[in-house]
């Protein structure tokens, strides 16, 4: 009798995350009574059709271009979006790598993918997938089936990026250019970077957003090691650093919580649903309050 054929790393990771997908799943059924599949379900109102006005409309919904037709007053009806299309916008820049082994930040980003590839493949949404570094890395567009789910998991965990440098609001500006409909977007990435907030705003206007921080302990308390050599993993350059010095450390955790803030305080700008998950602590129970987040809202109209 032959042996059973040893699974494959792909069945491996795919066991893995099925297992993380069931442990949220029960957690969220257990708290919220059902509806796991929420975070896929349609929240915004997509444009149905016109009517004529009545006594009582807002007028901010009045459609002018057809009104001034001469046939009377109309406003827009809208529907419910029924369909809910979802991009996974992935940072998959060189700081991305800090952390242990297995539970770096790209290591958490891309479960997190997994998961929800899985739970999208499951309750019949679209699901798709642009990593992004200071270009363009990799863009699946969204499917649906388990198909494209195993297709997606395995582009991002197989994913070498070729550049190692950030660039946020470019990462942002590609996702809006594709984009056609209002989708749900979730946006995972450090933000070690600068000058991305009026993309940020624009992506949070136009679309519904979910904003995931990926931090790492090492980035807010650097052991104190003495001078050493500390290198830059985006440029590659090298300084010599006195890392027990308390002002050079103090610098160092300021510069953390700024980062950290600075995202916080954007989206409560937006009023955009907004997660900080440390790779060194159990993420799932911050992906329960994200379903729990997306279970509370009601729909939201476009901006656009």
């Amino acid at each position: 009798m032959n042996a059973p054929a040893p699974e494959t790393s792909l069945q491996q990771l795919i066991r893995r995350l099925r297992q993380l997908e069931i442990r949220i799943r029960k957690v969220v059924d257990a708290q919220l009574q059902g509806d796991f599949h929420s975070v896929f379900k349609g929240t915004g109102l997509e444009f149905d059709d016109v009517r004529l006005y009545q006594y009582g409309d807002e007028v901010r919904a009045i459609d002018w271009a057809v009104s001034a037709k001469g046939h009377g007053t109309f406003v827009k009806t809208y529907k419910e979006e029924r369909e809910q299309s979802v991009l996974l916008l992935l940072d998959v820049s060189r700081s991305q790598l800090v952390g242990a082994e297995g539970h770096r930040k790209l290591d958490v980003a891309r479960d997190i993918c997994g998961i929800l590839a899985l739970s999208a493949a499951r309750q019949d949404a679209q699901l798709g997938v642009l990593a992004f570094s200071d270009q363009k890395e990799l863009y699946l567009p969204p499917g649906k089936g388990i198909r494209h789910a195993y297709a997606l998991i395995k582009s991002v965990f197989g994913l070498q990026p070729t550049s190692a440098g950030t660039n946020v609001a470019a990462g942002i500006r590609q996702a809006l250019a594709l984009l056609k409909r209002r989708t749900l977007v979730l946006l995972l990435s450090d933000f070690i970077d600068v000058d991305f907030e009026r993309e940020l705003t624009m992506l949070a206007r136009k679309h519904d957003l979910v904003v995931v921080q990926l931090l790492d302990q090492r980035e807010r308390e650097f052991p104190p090691l003495g001078i050493v050599p500390l290198r830059d993993q985006e440029t590659g350059r090298t300084v010599w650093v006195n890392t027990s010095s308390k002002a050079w450390r103090a610098r160092y955790r300021l510069t953390y919580e700024q980062n950290r803030d600075r995202i916080g305080q954007i989206c409560r700008r937006q009023k955009t649903a907004f997660l900080s998950i440390s790779t060194d602590t159990d993420y799932v129970p911050q992906l329960v309050n994200l379903f729990r987040l997306r279970n509370r809202r009601g729909p939201a109209r476009s901006s656009s």
